[in-house]
Order: structure tokens, then sequence, then C-alpha cells
């Protein structure tokens, strides 16, 4: 099989590669020429392409074109500029994150010209080289029939971790879910994490209790696991790292999405609260909390400076 992949950043980079040590041959394209030259040096099965024209030139009919691009802006230029030099049969795919309704809208442009249009979810970050990735697809049977023996490749095993989950937009979807409830897990491991630091007459080795968690117990996962190796190796106290956390498109539309369909989620929902909470520099909803609570109440009120 060949198929070419558009846009090596770090996760399509590693899924260029994983399908190249699995015999797939990668066509790769990418804005910049480093990434494709650095993957060519590195893998066997890598062909460069450094312009759109040399992917198209490198593909046999039926071409398979996966994209790797961010979300909205990016990925929609893309089929714009890709799609008139498509023929039919083709296989459109996005592998990236966009959001579940531009999916459908896509696949219903890409579709009407005969191009098979498929929406990958695909988790597994920097560890899906390795360890596989988890993948979630969106779209025809037909289309999804091409492309199965790459999915097969990418996946944990030939026979899990992946899935032809439904029609045109629910592998979006289901990847979106899939993020919300992430948002979920790891704020409450960050929060009693935070409970057991506090509790400092105990003197408690947080490397040691969450390296104890990871067998046998309720709460084991990779998440305790890239935990507990990130407090052995930065020190439990985690002194260089700043207290912010940025949060990604998926997790604030789960959250609209549960509004929308008059689902409650409130775990979901504030783990995104805590998110912006912690990205608040200005802080100007505290400091109005404190004005109040000392108008009526005459509570102190810190001063900066220190009055």
């Amino acid at each position: 099989m060949k198929l070419a992949i558009f846009g090596l950043g770090r996760m399509g980079a590693n899924m260029a590669r994983r399908l190249s040590r699995g015999g797939i041959t990668v066509v790769a394209h990418n804005r910049s020429r480093e990434p494709i030259d650095e993957l060519v040096r590195e893998e066997e099965n890598v062909l460069p392409a450094y312009t759109e024209a040399d992917v198209f030139d490198s593909l046999d009919a039926p071409r398979v074109i996966w994209l790797m691009l961010p979300a909205g802006e990016v990925t929609q230029a893309a089929i714009e500029r890709l799609l008139p030099r498509m023929e039919r049969g083709d296989v459109l795919v996005d592998g990236g994150n966009s959001r579940y309704s531009e999916t459908v809208a896509h696949a219903a442009r890409v579709e009407e010209a005969g191009v098979h249009f498929l929406d990958c979810g695909t988790s597994g970050g920097v560890w899906g080289l390795k360890n596989g990735y988890s993948l979630m697809v969106g779209g025809s049977e037909a289309g999804f029939a091409h492309i199965e023996p790459a999915i097969r490749t990418l996946a944990p095993s030939p026979d899990s971790g992946w899935g032809h989950v439904g029609p045109a937009g629910s592998g979006h979807f289901v990847k979106m879910i899939h993020n919300g409830i992430e948002y979920g897990m790891m704020q409450a491991m960050a929060e009693g994490l935070a409970v057991l630091r506090k509790k400092e007459e105990f003197d408690l080795d947080l490397a040691q209790v969450t390296e104890l968690w990871r067998e046998g117990s309720v709460v084991q996962s990779w998440l305790l696991d890239l935990t507990a190796e990130a407090l052995k190796n930065e020190g439990q106290g985690l002194e260089a790292i700043q207290p912010k956390v940025a949060d990604s498109g998926e997790g604030r539309w789960t959250a609209i999405e549960a509004i929308d369909l008059g689902v409650a989620a409130p775990v979901m929902t504030l783990a995104l609260q805590m998110r912006f909470a912690s990205q608040d520099d200005e802080g100007y909803g505290n400091r109005v909390l404190a004005m109040m609570r000392n108008a009526f109440g005459g509570h102190a009120v810190q001063r900066r400076g220190g009055d």
C-alpha cells in the first residue's frame, strides 16, 4: 500500500514512521522541507514530496491522502486546494482534531465530487510510534476499505485499538468526547495529588504513592503511569513547571455539545473551567470577590505591595 501524509508535525511524522516500519510506502509532504528530509534519511519506505504536485505524481489511483493538519482554516484550505486535483475513487482522510460539524460539511462536499472522505480521530500522542494509536474512523464503508491496511498498521495491534465507528463526522465526534473525558480524568488526578501534598504532617512521597497505585489499583491507567514517571523525573514539587494548563478545542466543544444535548456533564465542564482559571494572569474575578467581601462584611483585603 502507498499513501501520502500531509503535515509532518509530532503526530504526522511519527505516524509516517510507524506506517513505513509496517511496510507501507509513505509519500511525505510538509510546508517546510526539513521534516521531509529527516524522514527520508531515517526511514526506508518514505518518498519525499516537496510540493503538492509531487504528492499527486507519487501516488497511483486510487490515491489516499491523509491530512494531519491543525483544525479549522488550515484543514479547510488544504481540502479546497486538493479536491480539484483528486479523481473519483480517491480517498481523503482528515486525521486532525477538526470539529465534527465542520467534518460533516467537508464530507458532503468531497463525496459530491466522487472522492471518499474519512474522519479519523487519533489518540496516542508522542507514544503512538512505539505503542500504536487509538483510531476512531467515520465515513463510508467503501472508503474505509481502502485505508484499513494502514489503520491496522497504525493501531496498537491489527485487531484492537481501532474501529469504523459510523458515518462521516462520527470519528471526530467520538474523539472529541474522548478528549473531554481525558480532561476530567486528568483534573481528578491532579486534585487528588494536590490534597495529598497539602497534608504536610505525613510528608508523603508522591512519586512513591503514584508508583504503588500503578499495580492493582482501581485508578491504574496510562495517565497514572505518565504521572508517576514525571514525579520521579521532575521531583514531586514540580518547581520547574509553570501552573498554566492550555485547553484545546475538543474540550470546549465537548462542553458545548453537552449543553446543546441537555446532558449533565459537570466533571468535564468543570475540568475545562479549571484550565481557564490556570490561564488567568489578571485574576480580575477574584479581585472583585475580595472587594465584595470587604464591602459587605468588612473582611480584610490584601493589597498589592503587601499593604
